[in-house]
């Protein structure tokens, strides 16, 4: 039986077998079919996709031309901006002829120079006056900066830059040599002063500009080598040789910087390298029609500037210009000089970058490690000028007489460690400081020592740094005296988590950057901005800056001073990863958003980054209501400069993708893609939007690269 059973399941095995092979064999037939049929859809679907592509593409391609020319009409608002801005500054500089207030017009040199020799000649070294002056001083180097950085190229000669920047730091110069006149005069009435617990002297004077700490050796005993001066709560201790001399020590805390490199409080907005000659030809040539020779001369030779067209700090000439653009001949019609002024214009902005790039690869790369890299870390809160001086001979009263010793010498450093004893070891200085209230330290400062010789900051020779965050303060240990700054890195909050750019009202708009340590508003109206709000750590900050309206250039100026910067300079991509986008879609992006932005809200994006360098993605959404939008109201936008299109995802979808949003089609501008889902009612708020307020609101997007360093 069991023998038999045996047959019986062999055979029952091969037939299953044989069952099993044929199932096998009828599903990879079945599978076979399955995959050629799904492969024929899938060619099927493309086929009939690339149909409506190439449709959408042909369409796009017919209507492309009008497109552009409605555009070109659209971003008139940036020529009659930049005409605005031309007129405002010419009836500025008239009516700062007409004040006649007896401040010096700091543009004309004879005033300047006029103004410096009679303070010079001043013999009043009242340390109060000497601050009250300082102040209109101050306000001169102000104006000066201003108009470095406000004016474009064409406006301005080599000459005058150069006359600026030379009337800018005389004009510091002679700050300081007064503030030094008014220390010697102060310490030789020292006595005067003497406190009634050690017998020393010290004084604070502070205004909004300088705190002035002195401090007199009067008594040259060792229980007072330290002090704190309590209402700034700035204070030293000193080594034992120092506490027994006939020493002073001044700590000048100016909250301004006339110590670091000009070009350090000079620097212009970069402008993306964008329009190149090739870029800048061929969009011109695609928004108008054929120029005449004589124009693509004009447009091409300020790309190439020669040696003698291109001023010492990069900038082109305004005779080259003018000699480029009288090329043209006699009979030129408005509407060409019309389209040469637009090229001109965009030229004499993109110029200083292309220069600056070529200089700058020349430029030699920091080794010493103790050298302050001023692309990376700038002084924030001022400047601490740390000095120990000799005591001069003091006042003495006889009778009704006071009488001093008059030397020749001026105000004299007391040198320490003292010079014929270098090799020996010498105990250090310590200096505690406490920080301004006017400015934001994101991280630890870094302390560093203004090099005169070198004319660079060190970090060597300052040892032993406490920073204690709640008090605000830093403590540290020096080598000998020096002019300290407290440096933060340039980039600490210049990789933005979030931004929104969303309209309020008629030519209002109210632009927010969210970065790693704050949140940053910034009010637009106008041809105006305000900085709105900072708030960091749920707390709001900088309350002495906020609510005033100036110009983008004054507030970026504002920020940065106050340390918190949220503009990108020529070099930040080297310091920072940065989301790089092409120059061409970067800057188009801009402008058109700005073209709309009376009208349409602009959000950042997760898939800007999945997107490539050639294209930008953000959200949008119209907005025409004072209020906060909803994530349902966003819709996803890319563009690469020239092609526009709605995106089918989301930004809670899983993968980006390309794929086009249902019954939506490529156009050439985003301003074109904007308006197939607009209301009337936003397009004709666009087409009515003043031309100053589109301008501010390109000018703060293009400072603040929203879409590359978010």
């Amino acid at each position: 039986k069991s023998g038999g059973k045996k047959k019986v399941s062999k055979a029952e095995q091969l037939r299953l077998q044989k069952e099993e092979e044929e199932r096998r064999l009828k599903e990879e037939e079945e599978a076979q079919l399955q995959a050629q049929q799904e492969e024929a859809a899938r060619l099927e679907k493309e086929r009939i996709e690339q149909e409506q592509m190439e449709y959408l593409e042909a369409k796009d391609q017919e209507r492309r031309e009008s497109e552009l020319a409605e555009l070109h009409s659209l971003e008139q608002k940036f020529l009659s901006a930049q005409q605005w801005k031309t007129d405002y500054r010419a009836n500025a500089k008239w009516e700062c002829y007409l004040i006649c207030d007896g401040s010096p017009d700091p543009t004309v040199l004879q005033e300047i120079n006029t103004f410096m020799s009679l303070w010079h000649e001043d013999q009043n070294e009242d340390i109060q006056l000497v601050m009250e002056k300082g102040e209109q001083v101050l306000s001169l180097i102000e104006k000066l900066q201003f108009l470095l950085l406000d004016t474009p190229p064409n406006e301005i000669t080599e000459k005058e830059i150069l006359q600026y920047q030379g009337s800018i730091l005389e004009l510091q110069s002679l700050l300081h040599q007064k503030y030094n006149a008014a220390t010697e005069h102060l310490l030789k009435t020292a006595n005067m002063y003497e406190d009634s617990e050690s017998g020393n002297m010290q004084r604070v004077i502070k205004d909004k500009n300088v705190t002035f700490c002195i401090w007199a050796n009067l008594k040259k005993k060792v229980r007072f080598k330290n002090h704190i001066f309590c209402d700034v709560e700035h204070g030293f201790d000193l080594p034992k040789s120092l506490a027994v001399s006939s020493v002073a020590i001044r700590i000048l805390h100016t909250h301004y910087d006339h110590v670091s490199p000009l070009w350090l409080h000079c620097q212009s907005v970069p402008t993306l390298e964008v329009l190149d000659s090739e870029a800048l030809t061929q969009q011109s040539q695609n928004k108008v029609e054929e120029p005449e020779e004589e124009e693509k001369k004009a447009r091409e030779e300020p790309n190439t500037p020669t040696e003698k067209e291109v001023g010492s700090d990069g900038r082109k000439s305004a005779s080259s210009f003018k000699e480029s653009n009288n090329v043209a001949g006699i009979s030129e019609t408005e509407e060409e000089i019309e389209k040469k002024s637009e090229i001109l214009d965009v030229l004499s902005q993109v110029q200083v970058p292309l220069v600056q790039e070529k200089t700058n690869e020349k430029e030699e790369v920091i080794t010493d490690e103790n050298i302050v890299d001023l692309q990376q870390f700038v002084p924030v809160g001022g400047v601490y000028h740390i000095d120990a001086l000799q005591l001069p001979p003091q006042v003495k009263k006889i009778k009704d007489w006071n009488m001093v010793e008059l030397l020749d010498v001026g105000l004299e450093a007391y040198t320490y460690p003292p010079e014929e004893t270098e090799d020996a070891t010498h105990p250090a200085i310590q200096m505690t400081l406490r920080l301004s209230d006017n400015v934001m330290y994101f991280k630890e400062p870094v302390i560093a020592r203004w090099d005169h010789a070198g004319q660079q900051w060190r970090t060597d020779g300052i040892s032993n740094v406490t920073y204690k965050k709640q008090e605000r303060t830093v403590t540290f240990e020096m080598e000998a005296f020096y002019t300290i700054a407290l440096l933060q890195d340039v980039h600490c909050n210049i990789l933005y988590q979030a931004w929104e750019l969303r309209p309020t009202g008629t030519d209002e708009a109210l632009l927010i950057v969210t970065t790693a340590f704050a949140t940053i508003q910034i009010q637009i109206k106008g041809n105006q901005c305000m900085l709105s709000s900072v708030v960091v750590e749920e707390e709001e900050v900088l309350s002495h800056v906020t609510g005033k309206w100036i110009s983008p250039l004054e507030l970026r100026a504002v920020l940065k001073k106050a340390g918190v910067n949220i503009f990108p300079g020529q070099h930040s991509h080297k310091y920072v990863s940065v989301n790089k986008k092409a120059p061409l879609a970067e800057d188009r992006a801009y402008r058109q958003m700005a073209l709309v932005a009376s009208a349409f809200a602009f959000a950042w994006s997760k898939w800007n980054l999945a997107a490539g360098q050639e294209k930008v993605v953000f959200k949008v959404s119209e907005h025409l209501k004072a209020d906060s939008i909803e994530d349902k109201d966003w819709s996803l936008y890319m563009f690469n400069g020239e092609k526009a299109q709605k995106l089918k995802i989301t930004e809670t979808s899983e993968a980006f993708s390309e794929e086009l949003e249902e019954d939506s089609e490529f156009h050439s501008t985003l301003y074109h893609m904007l308006k197939d889902f607009a209301s009337k009612e936003a397009i004709d708020k666009v087409e009515a939007a003043s031309c100053l307020f589109v301008d501010v609101v390109y000018q703060l997007l293009l400072a603040t690269r929203v879409l590359t360093y978010s």
